[in-house]
């Protein structure tokens, strides 16, 4: 056997308005994790590493959460790594399936937030994002917005400033997004807007409205990984699905130097290095990708983001928007079908657990309404400030 890693079950609860869903996180955590252990159809005592992701709670929230599932003496190790904490998990889940060290890992995530912008919940703390606030600060002034839309926000002035794109472009990724969520179940927004409607929503921090940020939101997700051994000897190449590629990267000295710019503050080549390494474990390139979920917490980054992963070349992303490239029916790829972290909504935690859930579902053909037909090759990216960026790269099984 060799050390190919799949995921063999994906399970998420709905994604909710802080404060509205029934319940609370360990309740979530144990519905997506039976889900998952159902659609991989094996018992939780098959999990032999547990890797449970969240940003807001106390330590050892991940046991809190898992002992749900059971009480079996694993190992489990909780994971914080901001926006891509669900991710990170996933990729130590791999890592540990990958190097022989499990068999079947899970990895699990949840959020249970508050509502209104993120905030700082140590303030007498050293802030660990005090680093990529100073460098913007010296590039544009503070306007007194929140700190996330204002750093996207600033990514997408860049954008606009040096490559000719225009706030419509950015609008338009709001727009696509909520149409793509009206078929999502999951999705915490499910309504279709116009253009104008997107456009002329409140105003958070130009060219950003309301409509193209992510809100906070409550909810959980689960994967569970298992080696080629484990799915062979439980006969589930039915619906496995390959990580064919993975990596996770962190900040680079580009990020802070004297030439940076805001796109590479909020993470512009992180993204693009571990998009170009998990191509290369692939062994495919930019081109072959059919579906894709990516970390659209704005609108700016998706568009962005394009040209990271090398959809478009650099400079060049807002011509996929103008050709209307990705959404259904565009030269693709088809990029958030499930109406990504904009409408879908963004449990931290959770999400890079719930992008793994639909590319799983677009691969293996259960998508329902938002399946893209023929979709093959798929593609995540998850990035967290401060910083971490997980590109995975998926394949159905042989």
């Amino acid at each position: 056997m060799t050390n190919r890693t799949y995921v063999i079950g994906v399970g998420m609860t709905t994604f909710d308005k802080p404060g509205t869903k029934e319940g609370g996180y360990p309740e979530w955590a144990k519905e997506a994790g039976e889900k998952a252990l159902a659609d991989a159809g094996v018992a939780y005592d098959a999990v032999q590493q547990a890797f449970v992701g969240y940003v807001y709670g106390d330590s050892t929230s991940g046991q809190r959460a898992i002992y749900t599932l059971g009480l079996t003496g694993i190992p489990v190790v909780n994971v914080n790594n901001n926006c891509s904490t669900g991710s990170s998990a996933l990729f130590l889940a791999r890592q540990a399936v990958k190097h022989g060290v499990a068999d079947c890992a899970m990895a699990l995530g949840f959020e249970q937030m508050e509502r209104g912008s993120l905030s700082m919940k140590f303030p007498d703390h050293a802030n660990p994002m005090g680093p990529h606030m100073d460098r913007m600060a010296a590039l544009r002034a503070p306007e007194g917005t929140p700190f996330a839309p204002a750093m996207f926000g600033n990514a997408g002035r860049d954008h606009i400033e040096r490559y000719g794109s225009t706030a419509e472009h950015f609008a338009w990724i709001g727009w696509k997004n909520h149409k793509h969520s009206v078929n999502n179940p999951y999705a915490q927004f499910q309504d279709e807007y116009t253009l104008d409607q997107i456009k002329g929503a409140r105003m958070i921090h130009e060219p950003l409205t309301k409509l193209q940020c992510s809100p906070t939101s409550d909810g959980a997700a689960c994967a569970i990984v298992a080696s080629e051994r484990f799915v062979d000897e439980h006969d589930l190449w039915s619906h496995a699905v390959e990580i064919a590629g993975q990596a996770m990267t962190t900040d680079y000295a580009s990020s802070f130097a004297d030439e940076t710019d805001c796109m590479r503050i909020v993470g512009f080549d992180m993204s693009q290095a571990a998009a170009n390494q998990a191509y290369a474990e692939a062994g495919i390139a930019a081109s072959e990708v059919d579906v894709v979920e990516l970390h659209d917490c704005f609108s700016a980054n998706e568009l962005i983001t394009y040209e990271a992963l090398g959809f478009a070349e650099v400079g060049h992303g807002h011509e996929l928007v103008d050709a209307q490239a990705t959404t259904y029916g565009g030269a693709g790829p088809l990029v958030n079908p499930s109406g990504g972290l904009i409408s879908k909504g963004h449990p931290l935690g959770a999400t890079g657990l719930a992008q793994c859930s639909e590319l799983c579902w677009q691969l293996r053909g259960q998508a329902d309404a938002r399946q893209l037909d023929g979709a093959k090759v798929a593609l995540q990216h998850n990035i967290g400030l401060g910083g971490a960026a997980v590109v995975t790269v998926y394949r159905p099984a042989r």
